[in-house]
């Protein structure tokens, strides 16, 4: 099926398959790559891909503007959540797991001013612990299954820098019938968002947020 044939239903279903081949051999990670990988040699869509930035994030940085302060995007994908934040004036780095991904992101904004890298959420970098003033997490830890999430909420809060700010989004587990969910994304329940808040971060905020099936909260580090 040619990618632009393949409608949602399609694309969640392939990239679930994916997933569980990756789940299978162990690896929660292994299923991002050749899907992106599929995806740049037009094999493939990646499902959550809207072109365009999610309009919560577009809400709060329309707010709270960058002034020069220094941002994580977790899961960054191809790429938009990572722009927005450039381009109203954070310092901004992102990363993914997949290297197909980041090639994508680089050749859809060749002159960007976000800093791309491969790396994976959980195993990261031990240079940006407590680093950045901004980090923004979206769908990324909801794709991974429950055995590894805590790790993955752990290396999260990790990246935040005293006194500042981390955003989450991510699907209600709440709204969602389980008996017939099939992931991923495996969808975040309330005490799996209230764990974002460790290690000296606090919640802010907490709402619920497209009819109530998304969970919308900020969380700061005390300074």
């Amino acid at each position: 099926m040619p990618p632009e044939a393949m409608d949602q239903a399609a694309a969640d279903d392939a990239a679930r398959r994916r997933a569980e081949a990756a789940l299978a051999e162990g690896d929660p990670t292994g299923w991002f790559e050749p899907l992106y990988a599929a995806a740049e040699a037009g094999q493939a869509v990646v499902p959550w891909y809207r072109g365009e930035p999610g309009p919560e994030l577009a809400a709060w940085t329309a707010a709270n503007p960058g002034e020069g302060r220094s941002a994580l995007v977790v899961g960054c994908g191809l790429g938009d959540d990572a722009e927005l934040l450039a381009d109203s004036g954070y310092r901004t780095s992102a990363f993914d797991v997949s290297p197909s991904a980041i090639k994508a992101v680089l050749n859809r904004f060749p002159d960007t001013r976000v800093s791309y890298r491969t790396a994976d959420l959980l195993d990261p970098p031990a240079e940006w612990h407590h680093a950045f003033d901004v980090v923004v997490e979206i769908l990324t830890v909801q794709s991974m299954p429950k055995s590894v999430r805590d790790a993955a909420i752990e290396s999260v809060a990790g990246f935040l820098a005293p006194g500042g700010t981390l955003v989450v989004g991510a699907f209600a587990e709440e709204s969602i019938d389980l008996a017939i969910w099939a992931g991923p994304p495996w969808p975040l329940n309330r005490a799996e968002l209230d764990s974002f808040a460790r290690d000296g971060v606090k919640p802010v905020s907490v709402d619920r947020v497209r009819d109530g099936n998304r969970w919308w909260a900020t969380f700061t580090r005390q300074a």
